[in-house]
């Protein structure tokens, strides 16, 4: 494969979710398998938007771990450096879904899970995954990848190994059920965003991460923190994106939602694209409100990330009906 233009770091599994809307796990009678994991998905909606992408995680050893590779293949991901844990099962995630807004998830990933069994010492000992840390046009990882050893430390030495420079993204992602506290979670955030050049996150994370929840202030102390570029998710509200003397706030596109989950992977994998293309902030925000709102308007994740044909009417027909 040639030069990745985006690698992403962390999460994968199977994500399970319900046929029957609107009712408790317990009363579903029939579900779908869809790859999962928030970075991994991020990588799938770059590549379905034309760019080459892989991840560097690991699986189980077990039918699901198969399942994974299989799709990340069929998606088009780079799975060379998807390794294999032979002690803990590929992770399996449960969804509720209570449209609009409601859907609970439910995480299989104890006493751990294989994607967080990525270590520092496989950059000194595997020149190809330390050439793609630095090589690839864009790195993107997740506060998650840094909630347990030995991932936090693997995250660490491929920042440092990577460097400053490099257009280096951190989805702000804080899921408390993965801290024992969010006061480790700020301290670990901190620890890294020297190296980060772009951040992406909603109020409630920009709390976590920085202290601050209101919009602007949030993107100030990223900012401030040395961040090239800080991207605030506020709902209905829209995003505010802020880099250099730009500073936009471009509203969402409505959709009917069908299930909320997603939407901010496809959001990421299009932020990439934008990102890749050089385009303007608020261009790049535009089209990734779209691609969001087109997965929330989609049962699964992954399968459901939008084409660049896709994409392009989706935000041509929302610029033409805006009032």
């Amino acid at each position: 494969m040639t030069a990745r233009e985006l690698l992403t770091i962390g999460r994968c599994g199977v994500d399970v979710y319900p046929h029957q809307v609107g009712v408790g796990l317990e009363d579903v009678t029939s579900f779908g398998k869809f790859l999962g994991g928030s970075p991994t998905n991020v990588a799938v909606a770059a590549s379905r938007l034309g760019h080459r992408a892989g991840v560097w995680t690991k699986t189980g050893d077990d039918p699901f771990g198969r399942f994974v590779r299989r799709a990340m293949e069929g998606f088009g991901l780079d799975t060379s450096l998807v390794g294999t844990d032979n002690d803990l099962p590929t992770p399996v995630t449960f969804c509720e879904i209570f449209p609009p807004d409601d859907f609970p998830l439910y995480f299989y990933r104890r006493p751990s899970a294989p994607d967080l069994q990525i270590r520092a010492d496989e950059l000194g000992t595997a020149p190809e995954l330390l050439g793609a840390v630095r090589d690839a046009e864009i790195l993107w990882f997740t506060v998650t990848g840094l909630s347990e050893e030995p991932s936090r430390s693997a995250h660490l030495a491929a920042l440092e190994a990577r460097g400053p420079d490099r257009l280096t993204v951190l989805d702000l992602d804080y899921r408390p059920m993965f801290w024992a506290d969010p006061a480790e979670a700020t301290a670990a955030i901190a620890e890294v965003l020297p190296f980060v050049s772009v951040a992406v996150g909603n109020r409630e994370e920009c709390e976590v991460a920085i202290g601050e929840s209101e919009p602007r202030a949030a993107a100030e102390a990223l900012r401030a923190a040395g961040v090239e570029t800080a991207i605030v998710k506020q709902g209905p509200a829209g995003v505010l994106g802020v880099r250099g003397e730009e500073s936009v706030t471009v509203p969402p596109v409505p959709v009917d939602v069908v299930n909320g989950l997603g939407a901010g992977d496809a959001f990421g994998g299009s932020l990439v694209h934008g990102l890749l293309e050089g385009w303007p902030l608020e261009r790049t925000l535009r089209h990734a409100n779209a691609a969001g709102s087109h997965v929330a308007g989609q049962l699964s994740c992954a399968d459901a990330m939008p084409t660049l044909d896709v994409l392009t009417a989706l935000v041509d027909a929302h610029q033409e009906g805006a009032p």
